[in-house]
């Protein structure tokens, strides 16, 4: 039967999972989470955990266990995951295709400041005056700001994070969905001054971005990467389904 492979590790990848498991047996479906998460939520179907090598190592998997089709539906700024699953289906002749949450778009109110990299972020804080930041762009890449020793983070992750990081830094560990009353407690209890924040777009995380518009605050939003060229992109679970139907017959 057809095969398809979800990279997943998104509520996306999790929906598009429960919309193609249920045509089986016509249809084997399995997802792949990269395994950075302690207690991650697993989809429905064939579940894989762990990375798979770089691109070569994917390109052999795709080959071995027969894959007719290939979605990337990793998080907008898994860079690397990307740029390796567009190798590998290029490789081993397997189409690709990526699902992608729409972007945010700023409203009526908002002072977003828009900058291309966690490195131009952190630049940004001091002349922005930030001295209580609500750092929500994960866990990884935190060394970014490990050099700012005059600022107070609060950093959001579901996992602990790990050095280096700054060292004026309060964790606070949770998982989304997260609900404008909350982010809105979560500003106030903290005294924030300052947002960062990944265009990850979506509506789980997006609360945020209102409460700091209502709080008049000011969020730098790290600009996503784009798509690997030539690899068509989709941001409806219902699009990617009509295309691995189409792909798979």
């Amino acid at each position: 039967m057809p095969h398809v492979l979800i990279l997943g590790g998104t509520s996306e990848g999790r929906a598009l999972a429960e919309a193609l498991v249920p045509y089986g047996p016509r249809l084997a479906v399995t997802s792949s989470l990269a395994g950075r998460v302690a207690r991650p939520v697993l989809p429905p179907g064939d579940v894989r955990v762990g990375g798979f090598g770089g691109a070569g190592g994917l390109g052999r998997w795709l080959h071995e266990h027969r894959v007719d089709a290939l979605i990337d539906a990793t998080h907008p700024f898994a860079e690397t995951i990307s740029r390796n699953a567009a190798l590998a289906a290029a490789s081993a002749h397997v189409p690709l295709l990526a699902l992608r949450r729409p972007s945010w778009a700023p409203g009526a109110g908002d002072r977003w400041h828009r900058v291309g990299s966690l490195a131009e972020a952190a630049d940004a804080l001091p002349a922005l005056g930030a001295r209580r930041v609500f750092l929500t762009t994960g866990r990884m890449g935190l060394a970014a700001f490990a050099h700012l020793d005059r600022t107070w983070f609060l950093v959001r992750s579901v996992d602990a994070p790990e050095p280096p990081f700054p060292a004026r830094t309060h964790p606070l560990l949770d998982r989304g969905p997260f609900t404008l009353d909350g982010e809105r407690e979560v500003l106030r209890r903290h005294r924030i001054d300052t947002v960062v924040t990944k265009d990850s777009g979506g509506a789980a995380t997006a609360p945020k971005l209102t409460a700091a518009r209502e709080a008049g605050l000011p969020v730098v939003v790290v600009r996503r990467p784009a798509a690997p060229e030539g690899v068509p992109v989709v941001e409806t679970v219902t699009d990617a389904v009509g295309w691995a139907r189409r792909v798979c017959g």
